[in-house]
């Protein structure tokens, strides 16, 4: 049977996965060479300038060096691309690795304009912001992003589901918007288990590669999934700025993707159920999470994404002070930045991995983001109905009465 037709649990399993029964192996081994024998000078200057430019490992050459290329990278590369529907990857030391390749890589061309519509991961909005790597940037809404192009845009950026509080983009209308300037999607929060941007016209999918794919908060990683056009691109920026991939991250990435699928698919389930129970909690203001009611307008669930996700952002009535309670007051649910592993996670956003981002911009103070991971959804819910009384209960005290802490208001006035 011809493996393209195989479901995506299958190809989950299994792409990334030839020659190894022809070589004897079952897993891939793990090659951790930092330099590779030539077999003469010709050969070896020819392999070098190859790889340096981007372009595959030829037939008898050389992989000369672990920066230029590296086997097990290779192989996670390629099962990333073939479940994301995507001609080659190329994977990265994180992803900030990734993203700062691609800005590189515009810029460089002459195209250092970005259009970016926000909430995006605080990292990616700050140096987009500060235009460290030699863009510069125009914020846009979704509506907006055909107006704000320029003759030197190189990239529309966009995520969806955005972090922290999980909007929604018709990935088809940024394209079609962004017209001949390729987009760049960040389908962290959605893995290609829910979402495959590609399949809607975009032209690079980013990872950070640590949260889903890995799903353990063992290795840190970052991935672009692209055209052959742009691997041979980051390619060549990889090779010359040194943002490589280790050869253990790069099996510990691999070795994700083969379980993805189920994880994905649980921690959604108990995601959409957590999300229902604490909605109409009265300590919360808002739960958002596109399972929930009216928070799909566009009806991108089952056509766009193949679901809402188990990522879960909670604004507390009680603002700063009872979204600071409720993450300390998370005892089975770790209090800690990132997401997606198999462990619940529990952070706040503006004091946190968002912290850089600047004015309206900035996530509220009240809000929390609950990753969830494969705990059982009542021991979960225990844990975060405790918190919730918690943040209820600091919030019934007379204002008046409480101490006031003046560095901490003071901290967070642009958040609040």
């Amino acid at each position: 049977m011809d493996k393209r037709h195989h479901r995506f649990e299958t190809r989950a399993v299994h792409a990334g996965m030839s020659g190894l029964r022809e070589s004897g192996a079952h897993v891939p081994p793990i090659d951790f060479s930092t330099t590779y024998p030539l077999p003469d000078v010709d050969n070896g200057g020819q392999a070098y300038e190859e790889l340096a430019t981007g372009h595959d490992l030829g037939p008898g050459r050389s992989a000369v060096y672990q920066r230029l290329w590296q086997p097990g990278v290779a192989r996670f590369e390629d099962a990333l691309a073939d479940l994301e529907a995507t001609e080659g990857a190329v994977a990265f030391a994180s992803g900030m690795a990734a993203l700062a390749a691609c800005l590189i890589a515009t810029a460089t061309a002459g195209k250092p304009h970005v259009v970016a519509v926000r909430p995006l991961y605080g990292g990616t909005d700050h140096v987009l912001e500060k235009g460290l790597l030699g863009t510069t940037v125009t914020w846009a809404a979704a509506d907006e992003i055909a107006a704000a192009i320029r003759p030197d845009t190189g990239l529309v950026v966009v995520e969806t589901p955005a972090n922290p509080t999980l909007e929604l983009l018709d990935l088809a209308e940024v394209v079609a918007a962004a017209g001949d300037v390729p987009v760049l999607v960040d389908n962290t929060f959605a893995t290609p288990v829910l979402q495959q941007p590609a399949r809607h016209g975009a032209t690079l999918v980013l990872h950070s590669a640590t949260k889903y794919l890995g799903g353990h908060g063992d290795v840190m990683g970052g991935v672009v999934a692209t055209t052959q056009e742009w691997v041979q691109r980051l390619r060549q920026v990889r090779a010359l700025t040194g943002g490589l991939l280790h050869p253990m991250a790069a099996y510990l990435l691999h070795r994700g993707l083969r379980t993805l699928p189920l994880r994905v698919r649980a921690q959604q389930q108990t995601a959409q159920v957590l999300a229902e129970r604490i909605s109409a909690h009265h300590a919360v203001a808002r739960v958002f999470y596109p399972g929930l009611p009216g928070q799909d307008p566009k009806g991108l669930l089952g056509t766009q994404l193949d679901g809402p996700g188990s990522i879960i952002a909670v604004e507390l009535a009680g603002g700063y002070d009872a979204a600071a309670r409720f993450t300390e007051s998370c005892e089975l649910i770790e209090h800690a930045v990132s997401l997606g592993g198999i462990d619940s996670l529990v952070q706040h956003p503006a004091s946190l991995t968002h912290r850089p981002v600047s004015g309206p911009a900035k996530p509220g103070a009240g809000i929390v983001r609950l990753s969830i991971g494969l705990e059982h959804v009542d021991d979960l819910t225990d844990d975060i109905l405790v918190a919730l009384a918690a943040a209820d209960a600091l919030t019934s005290v007379d204002a008046a009465a409480m101490p006031t802490d003046a560095a901490h208001a003071a901290r967070f006035a642009d958040a609040r």
